[in-house]
């Protein structure tokens, strides 16, 4: 390496650190405003969040830092692996933001943090209104960012922020992925809708408390072997997962009354993005890499442990003795057997982060299909509660009945479009690396007798080790040695559901 290359990759590294730092604090606060924040603090928050973010964003518009940034690129193949992964992440993230001023960035900021507390102020009042004009605002904000890039004309505004959450993902790839899944599951819903089987759920929503559920929280964070030396969980409106550095990773769940088992599998789903993040190589913080890897890779994670792992009989044997213990009430006189199968029923419903493993990707192709029709002019943003009560209709069968249930019930549209596919293609990215895995260790043993240590080494060492410095496409194939399918996703869930319904 000369020395040229290496005073750049040295200042480089600075001006990332002190970036990072900003960054740490605006995680900080996110966690802050998404939990125990009152609801008149969180604008004046929001923009603290917005200038913190600002700051770290003009360092890295600075003119030197810019010319260093693509010094390195240019001589990447100079670099080792992790330095080259670097320089790679930063052109990427160059190209797609060198057109926007730290002014616009921050006026994008603001429109983002405005949108989350009307959402929150709507979803509490059931009024789609109180979010409208803000999330029409946030639609403006997406599109207008992806005008400012050099290659805006090159693909359709929606396939950009696909690919900002999934990178190389395109509508066409998901129009034929999610066309194998309602061309497979759709005929198979009606045929369990059909089926004589009856399982028993008149114990699923039997009251407990919230510390019943906190009890359970802790149990399950412990079966999974999240480290709480180097992790916190607590609630939110939207649980969700939070890496701040590599020795704090943070996950929250959410407790319903009448709903047990919510609160558990948000604990196990989101238990699963902080094992993905705790875990992650050290070295990713030392070269500025953890914000490498997709959305859809994390959800690959979190999903299978949440339910590969999370709703298989094996699991549900392990926790069935706590699970009595912890809700008496719940379990007096519900066998294991029925307990299995009632967290695996098939049931149509409203709610995404409530829905069976098995409509949920119905969930999924519902909100992409509004986005892409949105992005293509076909529908107005004042058309999303008409437009989401005819798709529910049309796939599930079922019809929100308010704006809560139904258009409201998803955080993730206060901070853009684009994000809900990578749901399902996580479900099929862990259904391919499941079953190499299940080739080379014997999961079922494992999880039956509450070994989730070697999963979690397996996972650490094929699934987790690369994701920051290779690209979703390269990842998968490193890893089972094939290209994106959903074969390995629609089979599962044919041989399981089949079984289950005495198809």
């Amino acid at each position: 390496m000369s020395n040229e290359l290496k005073e750049k990759l040295e200042y480089v590294k600075k001006v990332l650190s002190e970036a990072d730092t900003y960054g740490h604090a605006v995680s900080v606060l996110s966690y802050d405003q998404e939990t125990i924040c009152p609801p008149k603090g969180m604008e004046e928050q929001g923009e603290v969040m917005a200038f913190l973010a600002n700051q770290a964003f003009k360092l890295t518009k600075a003119d030197e830092f810019v010319e260093a940034e693509n010094y390195l690129y240019d001589h990447r193949d100079e670099l080792g692996e992790w330095d080259k992964a670097l320089a790679d992440n930063l052109h990427r993230a160059y190209e797609k933001e060198k057109n926007i001023t730290p002014e616009k960035q921050m006026e994008f900021q603001l429109v983002y943090n405005k949108a989350f507390v009307d959402w929150s102020e709507a979803r509490k009042a059931s009024d789609f209104s109180l979010f409208k004009d803000s999330l029409l605002k946030v639609k403006n904000a997406n599109a207008e960012a992806v005008s400012l890039r050099d290659d805006a004309d090159s693909k359709p505004v929606i396939d950009h922020l696909l690919d900002d959450y999934e990178r190389g993902i395109t509508s066409k790839k998901l129009d034929e992925l999610f066309g194998q899944c309602k061309e497979r599951l759709l005929p198979l819903l009606e045929k369990i809708k059909s089926s004589k089987k009856e399982i028993r759920r008149d114990f699923m929503s039997i009251e407990v408390t919230d510390e019943q559920q906190k009890k359970m929280a802790e149990y399950l964070i412990d079966v999974l072997g999240f480290d709480l030396e180097r992790g916190a969980f607590t609630t939110s409106e939207h649980p969700f997962t939070s890496g701040l550095g590599k020795d704090d990773t943070r996950i929250t769940t959410h407790y319903y009354p009448t709903q047990f088992a919510s609160s558990m599998y948000s604990i196990i789903h989101e238990g699963g993005h902080a094992l993905f993040e705790s875990n992650q190589p050290r070295e990713n913080y030392e070269y500025f890499i953890t914000d490498g890897k997709t959305l859809g890779m994390h959800e690959s994670v979190s999903r299978m442990y949440e339910n590969r792992i999370g709703r298989s009989r094996e699991f549900v044997h392990l926790i069935y003795p706590k699970v009595c213990e912890i809700f008496p009430q719940v379990m007096d006189g519900v066998s294991e057997k029925e307990l299995y199968e009632a967290l695996n029923i098939v049931e149509p419903s409203l709610i995404r982060t409530e829905a069976d493993e098995f409509t949920y990707t119905f969930h999924v192709i519902i909100r992409y299909e509004i986005e892409k029709e949105l992005f293509e002019g076909k529908i107005d943003v004042e058309d999303l509660p008409r437009r989401w009560k005819e798709k529910y209709k049309e796939y599930l069968g079922v019809e929100p009945q308010n704006d809560r249930e139904g258009v409201l019930q998803d955080v993730h549209w206060t901070s853009g479009f684009g994000y809900f596919p990578t749901y399902s293609i996580g479900n099929m990215y862990n259904a391919m690396y499941y079953n190499r895995m299940k080739n080379e260790i014997d999961i079922n043993g494992c999880v039956e007798k509450g070994d989730l240590t070697t999963i979690n080494n397996w996972m650490k060492e094929n699934v987790f080790k690369k994701a920051d410095r290779l690209a979703p496409s390269e990842w998968i194939k490193d890893i089972t040695g094939r290209e994106l399918t959903a074969d390995d996703f629609l089979d599962y869930l044919e041989e399981k559901y089949s079984e289950l319904y005495e198809l």
